[in-house]
């Protein structure tokens, strides 16, 4: 497979407060085409933004292609790529029998990972990585403002 058939996906949450108002935002590129998607919601908190963020990219997608889905947060790499088997074994429970935090959240994101073929990425966020930088300006652009 050529490397510009694979969809690049960039994502960063934000929150002003955590909790408080909060954003997503998401740097798609693929063969080329770059598109930009954020959004935010009043009252969230940032893990629920970061969560928010990869399911935006992958839901924008249009057919099914591989993704390499790039995120600054160990919580969503870790949670997508270690965890959920785990909570989906356990019915969304800890393995102290409590429930799953943000389960609504990351059921929707174990769905879409389920029917696109990811690789999941780390990258170090506030490191100067350009795209990285990119999503984490939409993510702030994201946030609702006062009002």
């Amino acid at each position: 497979m050529a490397e510009d058939d694979i969809v690049e996906i960039y994502t960063d949450g934000a929150c002003s407060g955590n909790p408080g108002p909060g954003g997503w935002g998401v740097l798609l590129r693929w063969r080329g085409v770059e598109r930009e998607r954020f959004g935010g919601e009043a009252h969230t908190t940032n893990n629920r933004m970061e969560l928010m963020a990869a399911i935006e990219g992958l839901a924008a997608l249009k057919r099914a292609v591989p993704v390499r889905l790039y995120t600054d947060s160990t919580y969503v790499k870790q949670g997508i790529t270690q965890w959920v088997p785990r909570w989906q074994r356990n019915g969304w429970r800890t393995a102290s029998k409590a429930p799953v935090k943000n389960a609504d959240l990351w059921q929707r994101l174990a769905e879409l990972n389920e029917r696109y073929d990811v690789e999941w990425r780390w990258v170090k966020g506030h490191a100067g990585h350009p795209d990285n930088e990119r999503a984490d300006e939409l993510a702030r652009r994201g946030v609702p403002g006062p009002g």
